[in-house]
């Protein structure tokens, strides 16, 4: 089970652009959650009405640079593409609406939206909005004074598939039930819709004027999807008239029926497309569950899927020349059932499938080599998805709330050692995130990261010391039922098994957890798949250890525990400095000299606390004496909250790598397990934890979706506070006014600039920090082409197909 911050959907951010943004965390399939409707209201503030100091990633050269990984879709020119076919396409659930704008909207009535509906603008492999020339023959800004005006030029073949032009009629119905203006339409949001002051008709009916009462920078971010007025006219027809039917579209396909008993959804080809036609007669999209997806590849039942990090090592095991291999041999054919029970596990089989005697084994095992001959078709297609998981801390109350802890903790880490733990195994590269609002290749992306500082335990260790945190300071007894610092941990929340739901990094327990050593003084943590911790010593100066486990906390990613995870060795040892004491690069790379890190993180101005630096003059400890980090007779304890349901062996695998990390500086972690259903309801939104992971998707449009996970929370009326989507309770002044600055100014090349400074105060405020983008394995019939790990572009669907007979597929094709 998994909880996505959801933008966008998979595969196509920007295109659909349904609810408020909803945290992601495990590997299994994503569960959508009610969004508020409240949303803060934006403040134009003036140029002049912020002075903010020259922040890294604030270089006028283009930091953005390219993606880290390119899609993988098997691109091939149309003409290679056989006509006809049906493409039957994996999804987590038949979708409960086909309203994208709708809160109970999940990735599946996104990408039907795709398939069905006009979108005026979608995203290239960059992650950035282009036109879409199906429906537009230009969209631009042609009046900023008195107010902004956007002239839409519509292609003069689109049609709704009812015959009607696509028009001007179509534009006022969306904006009217998307303006926030009738509570009777039951909307998820009405970002940028609420900005626009009337819509009318151009020179022609082909020309569609919108007029903004407030200038919007993030204007290409409406009318995709556009819907047709039967669906936005009324409140009725918008709140249950779009849920299972869509009768009238204009995308390449149409929708033809929903079977909730055989979980499809079945989309044919549209008569009334005007553009080029779709290759595919139909494509099915079928609910499957996460574990259940290799033997529908293997069957037949599906064609695409998104995949764990399991089931494509699994393809690509069974793609060797010599095969999978078969245990089932042995004196007179009878091979011993430890030989067997060794062979599954070593081979991604569950402990409970292992369980059972010789012959049902034998049976299970014999299946499974059918599976992996049948698996010889199919093969893996992986990239980037636009999403990075990060480290959440909670800055609401205990340690957390004083930004120097939270910076330390920041200093604790190595981003690249975590990067390659996750993406390594699986030929990825690993490279950390450096922005919260952007990723490499988006226009607003630069590697603000900076502002905090890379890995320096002696830095993180004088940050302690100057918030009071010392070691062997006296402890008070704690009185039963006393909470360290902390929030308060809610026990019934814990997983079953008693102690198994609370694991302490460096605590030994009949033999696990050891901390061996080699002579170099130095720990160097691992974890393995069962959950044992172990520090292994290799008298190098560098930490090492793997974890069976390779993927991370997302909705459909590589969280199989089986083998696959670990680092590759040469990651920081616990000493090891950052160079120049935390300095940070200054050369154009985004991270600015240690001299405007240091101005950035220490001036503590409108609210600010002490920087990413400790004050000069504050020694960290020479050594690491015995005994934990205390503070008015309390230890510096910290609760790190996961979910506990299958997919989270990567996660359990990424926190314990932290948790090893902040053991080096004297921050005791503590992972806690709750059940999935109450991960994010009981402890992410609710504010009951102090370490968390879960994921963000990327934005093509950061001012806008991004402001309201990092504003500053605000207090009600009636005593509570307001957080919105900032699940960290971390924000300040500055970050809300450089987004209402954004969102505002009708220059692109200012408003990159201003989302990049937001990102670096973001980082200096050290509520979440980046870790890495996360993995996209998609298993996919080796004859299908145009399709697969889309990475940011949206798919275009009239160019899916399966290649012709004797066809190849280019390295670089000219699509046509």
């Amino acid at each position: 089970m998994s909880y996505e911050v959801r933008q966008h959907p998979a595969g196509a951010r920007g295109t659909a652009r349904p609810a408020t943004p909803r945290p992601q965390t495990n590997d299994g399939p994503t569960r959508h959650l009610r969004p508020r409707r409240v949303q803060r209201a934006l403040v134009f503030l003036g140029a002049g009405a912020l002075a903010v100091p020259l922040l890294a990633g604030c270089t006028e050269e283009d930091q953005a640079g390219s993606p880290l990984a390119p899609q993988d879709i098997a691109p091939v020119a149309r003409d290679l593409v056989a006509d006809g076919g049906t493409l039957k396409w994996a999804v987590d659930a038949v979708p409960e609406t086909l309203n994208t704008f709708q809160a109970d909207a999940d990735a599946g009535t996104s990408r039907i939206a795709q398939a069905v509906l006009p979108s005026m603008f979608r995203l290239d492999a960059f992650g950035r909005p282009v036109a879409n020339p199906a429906y537009l023959e230009s969209a631009k800004v042609i009046e900023t004074e008195p107010r902004q005006v956007v002239l839409y030029k519509l292609n003069q073949q689109a049609v709704w598939s009812d015959g009607r032009e696509i028009g001007a009629a179509d534009f006022v119905a969306q904006w009217r039930a998307l303006s926030g203006k009738n509570s009777a339409y039951w909307t998820a949001r009405n970002a940028g819709y609420d900005r626009i002051a009337k819509i009318e008709r151009g020179a022609s009916d082909l020309e569609v004027r919108v007029t903004f009462s407030r200038p919007y920078a993030d204007w290409k971010s409406l009318f995709s999807p556009l819907y047709p007025k039967d669906v936005m006219g009324t409140p009725d027809a918008f709140n249950d008239g779009a849920r299972r039917k869509l009768k009238v579209t204009a995308g390449p396909f149409k929708v033809e029926k929903i079977d909730t008993a055989k979980k499809d959804v079945v989309l044919t080809r549209n008569p009334r497309w005007w553009g080029k036609p779709a290759k595919l007669n139909q494509i099915v999209l079928h609910a499957v569950a996460r574990d259940k997806r290799a033997a529908a590849l293997a069957d037949g039942s599906v064609d695409l899927a998104e995949i764990d990090a399991a089931d494509a090592q699994r393809i690509d095991l069974a793609n060797r020349a010599k095969g999978t291999g078969t245990p089932l041999q042995g004196a007179g054919g009878k091979t011993s059932v430890k030989k067997l029970r060794d062979w599954a596990l070593a081979h991604g089989f569950d402990s409970d499938q292992v369980r059972v005697g010789r012959t049902k084994l034998r049976k299970a095992i014999t299946r499974y080599l059918e599976q992996q001959q049948e698996l010889r078709e199919v093969e893996v297609r992986k990239s980037l998805e636009p999403t990075y998981t990060q480290l959440a801390l909670n800055g609401s109350t205990g340690p957390l709330a004083d930004e120097r802890v939270r910076r330390a903790v920041a200093r604790a880490l190595d981003r690249t050692e975590l990067a390659r733990l996750v993406l390594t195994p699986l030929g990825l590269p690993a490279v950390p995130v450096g922005s919260h609002l952007a990723l490499s290749g988006q226009a607003a992306y630069a590697d603000n990261s900076g502002a905090i500082g890379d890995q320096d335990a002696k830095e993180a260790q004088a940050l302690l010391a100057d918030a009071g945190w010392v070691r062997g300071g006296p402890l008070k007894e704690q009185k039963k039922g006393e909470k360290a610092a902390g929030p308060e941990r809610r026990t019934e929340d814990v997983s079953e098994g008693g102690d198994d739901g609370e694991y302490i990094v460096g605590e030994e327990d009949d033999g696990k957890g050891h901390d061996d050593r080699h002579g170099d003084g130095k720990r160097h943590g691992g974890a393995d798949g069962d959950g044992k911790h172990h520090e292994d010593q290799h008298g190098d100066g560098k930490r090492h250890g793997g974890a069976d486990g390779d993927g991370e906390g997302h909705e459909d990613r590589h969280g199989d525990g089986k083998g696959h995870g670990g680092a590759d060795g040469d990651g920081k040892g616990e000493h090891e400095e950052s160079a120049g004491e935390g300095e940070s690069a200054g050369d154009g790379d985004g991270h600015g000299s240690e001299h405007a890190d240091r101005h950035l993180a220490q001036e503590g101005k409108h609210g600010g606390a002490p920087g990413a630096y400790a004050p000069k003059g504050t020694a960290a400890p020479a050594a690491a004496p015995a005994g934990p980090l205390a503070k008015d007779g309390k230890p510096l304890a910290l609760r790190f909250v996961l979910p506990s349901g299958p997919g989270s062996e990567t996660l359990n695998s990424v926190a314990e790598r932290i948790s090893a990390m902040l053991e080096q500086v004297g921050i005791r972690a503590t992972i806690t397990k709750v059940s999935d259903e109450s991960y994010f309801k009981d402890h992410i939104a609710a504010g009951d934890y102090d370490l968390a992971l879960y994921s963000w998707p990327s934005s093509a449009f950061p001012a806008t979706d991004a402001r309201p996970v990092y504003a500053k929370p605000v207090p009600a009326a009636d005593g509570s506070v307001n957080v919105e989507q900032n699940y960290t309770r971390v924000g300040t002044d500055q970050v809300d006014q450089l987004f209402d600055q954004a969102a505002t100014t009708l220059d692109e090349d200012e408003a990159r600039d201003l989302i990049r400074k937001a990102d670096a105060r973001i980082w200096a405020a050290a509520g979440s920090i980046p870790l890495y983008q996360r993995p996209q394995l998609v298993g996919a019939r080796k004859n299908l082409v145009n399709a697969g790990a889309f990475g940011f572009q949206t798919p275009i669907y009239e160019d899916m197909g399966f290649l012709k007979k004797g066809a190849k597929v280019s390295p670089s094709p000219d699509q046509g």
